[in-house]
């Protein structure tokens, strides 16, 4: 029997993850190297935040662009699924004051 997840189960199983937030926030605004993700998010660890740039690059949410130059240069840009989900992502951030104003 084929194990099938529920549409939100999947959507929120592919976002999960300490830093995955965080990177879309900061790649929204354009182009990013691993370099900029650790001054950005300075409590990430290097091996962690490749590890989940890999995992959202598999999910379709981000590209990886590698250039063939010395010292080695990579560069991430979101697609047109991550652009989508930096709406739904200020959506929630939207609802999120509504419920931190009703505190």
């Amino acid at each position: 029997m084929e194990n099938k997840l529920c549409p939100l189960e999947k959507a929120v199983n592919t976002i999960s993850g300490k830093w995955k937030i965080p990177i879309i926030w900061q790649i929204h605004e354009g182009k990013k190297r691993p370099s900029e993700f650790l001054r950005g998010i300075q409590q990430v660890d290097r091996r962690v935040l490749s590890q989940q740039l890999n995992e959202m690059v598999a999910d379709g949410l981000l590209t990886k662009k590698s250039f063939h130059e010395l010292p080695p240069r990579v560069e991430y840009e979101l697609t047109d699924r991550g652009r989508q989900l930096v709406e739904i992502l200020w959506k929630l951030n939207d609802w999120g004051k509504l419920l931190l104003a009703s505190v």
